[in-house]
């Protein structure tokens, strides 16, 4: 008999099982009916920034594969249509045509839940006014460019100093406006231990982005036309024609809660190694709407990247395809930039560790991309924790220029093998003038950490 598979999103996690279950299966052994609410299918948010700013030339070019594409390898795709129930005991979804207003139930034999992520919207006066833009979707990113254009000032707010922060103020100051970002926390990137994010800060103000630290925004202001014109902290206010909300991101597990199926302490839904939701043999869950195990803390985080995204959605396309695959878990990679400053971080903070009961010492390093000597040499910083009593590696953070940022995977190898500082060092890595110094600045901070987890007894 022929089963279905029902899958509720149609971005990386959704449409990579649906893909690879269909690699596996074919049309007579596992339909594949799937919903999407937008307009737009198997599309890279992370690319939005990089449009905004011009790096990227078209909307287009962020789009890896239509709803066509995947109609033509037997996927029915259905979009501008939402999932507003799940009903277990039923297996069915109910589905509604967001164009034409219907209704219906599909059944299912087995479900995949990629709801991924929704933007955090501070419940701020204001902050539904026009010229106000989250940057989560395809759509969110042509609506802040047509807002661009309609602007009749040059001023632009951030609010958020985050990754998508960070990435939008390079885009906006590329735009030719004159950026603030505004952040709650004691300097930007908060993934990062707040004497790395000076850095970030130090750098930020060298490119003409002004950034002002544990602000509270208490109120949007509005013009006569109703658009917005100033966001108002309770220090000051800072004068706006656009605003831009970089304040992070919450799974969305609205449908996953009303449903009953088990929500993690960030309101990920919980799965088992082979992102089958727990208690449920034939509903699974991947992307942003997920949380994943911490392989160096042991606990679970809720870590939204479509690197993750993707690798999720392989593995439950194999297993619901009748192959078998797992995701043991994540270390918490990830890299960004503004303009030429590279910012990457692996592993835990030192508040991480501290979370979590370890005891750890920290190193710094300042070093440069290539050898000293050779042209065009960079800065780099790089810092290091390890457990103190085992010299297990726990987390790595690095601010630099270019050849600083994918250094940070070095760190991430090691911190998934489970490596000491101390083993660290042996490591065999790639040199010539042009890429390294003759010892690579990861491997100089694990020198410098193996002899504090020593001196520390």
């Amino acid at each position: 008999m022929t089963e279905r598979l029902v899958v509720i999103g149609g971005d990386a996690a959704g449409m990579s099982a649906a893909s690879q279950a269909r690699r596996l299966r074919t049309p007579g052994e596992l339909e594949i009916v799937a919903f999407e609410r937008g307009h737009f299918s198997s599309y890279s948010a992370c690319g939005i920034p990089y449009w905004v700013g011009g790096d990227v030339g078209t909307r287009d070019e962020l789009v890896a594969r239509s709803p066509e594409e995947h109609r033509a390898r037997d996927i029915d795709l259905r979009m501008r249509t939402e999932v507003t129930a799940i009903d277990v005991a039923g297996r069915r979804v109910r589905s509604r045509d967001l164009d034409a207003g219907t209704e219906a139930w599909t059944g299912y034999d087995k479900l995949v839940i990629a709801t991924g992520a929704r933007p955090l919207r501070p419940p701020l006066p204001g902050i539904d006014a026009p010229g106000v833009h989250g940057v989560q979707t395809l759509d969110d990113g042509q609506a802040l460019l047509d807002s661009l254009e309609q602007a009749e000032g040059r001023r632009a707010v951030v609010l958020g100093a985050g990754y998508i922060g960070v990435e939008m103020a390079e885009a906006l100051l590329a735009r030719g406006f004159e950026v603030t970002v505004l952040t709650r926390g004691e300097q930007p990137m908060t993934t990062l231990d707040p004497d790395m994010g000076r850095l970030v800060h130090r750098a930020m103000d060298g490119l003409g982005i002004t950034t002002v630290v544990s602000a509270t925004v208490t109120k949007i202001l509005t013009g006569a036309d109703g658009r917005v014109r100033a966001v108002v902290t309770s220090d000051a206010e800072y004068p706006a024609d656009v605003v831009v909300l970089g304040t992070g991101v919450v799974p969305e597990t609205s449908l996953a809660r009303a449903a009953g199926l088990p929500l993690g302490e960030s309101g990920g839904l919980l799965t088992d190694l082979a992102m089958r939701v727990r208690g449920h043999e034939d509903i699974w869950a991947g992307g942003d709407c997920v949380e994943v195990l911490d392989l160096v803390s042991g606990r679970e985080r809720h870590i939204p990247l479509g690197t993750h995204a993707n690798k999720h959605g392989q593995v439950i396309g194999a297993n619901v395809g009748g192959d078998y695959a797992v995701f043991p878990g994540v270390v918490g990679t990830a890299v960004s930039k503004v303009c030429d400053l590279e910012i990457a971080r692996t592993g835990l903070r030192e508040k991480d560790a501290r979370a979590v009961g370890l005891r750890f010492v920290t190193v710094t390093v300042e070093s440069t991309s290539r050898a000293g000597y050779y042209p065009g040499a960079a800065p780099m910083t790089v810092k290091m924790l390890a457990e103190r009593r085992t010299g297990r590696l726990l987390g790595v953070q690095i601010v630099g220029r270019e050849g600083a940022g994918k250094r940070v995977d070095i760190a991430a190898v090691a911190l998934t093998a489970g490596m000491t500082v101390e083993a660290m060092t042996a490591l065999d890595l790639g040199y010539a003038p042009p890429f390294s110094p003759v010892w690579d600045p990861v491997l100089i901070a694990a020198r410098k950490a193996t002899a504090a987890v020593r001196a520390a007894g």
